[in-house]
């Protein structure tokens, strides 16, 4: 193999290499961006979301988001028991408003 055509083969493998890296690191990237606001939402430090990338405690994050107390929900507990109880939604109307006319869609 002449001595071109081995630069052409380390260059084109230095493209491969880089293009790879910057595809690597962009989804990388987008997976700290989602563990993040998955922690962050349900009332952790979005910084627990780095732990995904740690081999074990990984799993054990997985296990603290799927079995724990959300710190959110317990919040909105506090706040439920402090407003005295539930929400009250106005009752759904059982029978209808005019049963003599009803009024259905009319299609043409």
């Amino acid at each position: 193999m002449p001595s071109d055509q081995y630069q052409t083969l380390g260059a084109s493998i230095g493209v491969i290499i880089a293009v790879s890296s910057i595809i690597s690191l962009a989804v990388l990237v987008f997976a700290v961006i989602i563990y993040w606001k998955i922690f962050s939402k349900a009332g952790y430090s979005g910084a627990m979301g780095l732990l995904m990338f740690v081999p074990i405690a990984n799993i054990i994050a997985l296990c603290i988001l799927a079995f724990g107390n959300w710190p959110i929900y317990e919040e909105l507990n506090m706040l439920r028991q402090r407003a005295g109880g539930a929400p009250q939604y106005p009752p759904y109307p059982q029978n209808p408003q005019n049963p003599q006319n009803p009024q259905y869609p009319q299609y043409r």
